[in-house]
């Protein structure tokens, strides 16, 4: 099997830039703005928001840790500075499945001010996850 290595590493390195002016859009406008939500509509609109942002970002997440795993095993190891980049990956995955999931369900249910702060704060980290992450790909490719 013939793979061209570059091309999966620009691929690589363009769903992760995608990913993170997403990510910086979601943290500094568009989670702040569920604030401002009217909370009688608040259900419809994070239902909305829940399946809306889906299409978006999971083809775009999905080809990001394809392309970085096919990356991984064809050029590089976990102690590399990719493979750091591909352990970052994973946690944001992590992060994103066990608890940033689990808090927009919890928001289904209604408004509540203290899951939208959690949200916020906590997003930080996968904002800063995906930044340095762009950051070693940027250097690396």
């Amino acid at each position: 099997m013939n793979v061209n290595l570059p091309f999966l590493e620009y691929i690589h390195l363009i769903s992760t830039s995608m990913m993170v002016a997403i990510i910086w859009i979601v943290q500094i406008l568009h989670y702040p703005t569920f604030k401002f939500i009217d909370r009688k509509k608040y259900e419809d609109f994070q239902d909305f928001h829940m399946k809306r942002i889906s299409y978006l970002i999971i083809p775009i997440m999905l080809v990001e840790i394809c392309s970085g795993v096919m990356v991984l095993i064809l050029d590089s190891s976990l102690y590399s500075p990719f493979g750091i980049s591909i352990m970052l990956l994973i946690f944001i995955w992590v992060l994103t499945v066990l608890l940033f999931s689990k808090v927009h369900s919890y928001l289904l249910k209604g408004y509540d001010e203290d899951s939208i702060n959690k949200l916020i704060s906590l997003n930080w980290i996968r904002t800063i996850s995906w930044t340095v992450r762009l950051i070693i790909l940027m250097k690396l490719f």
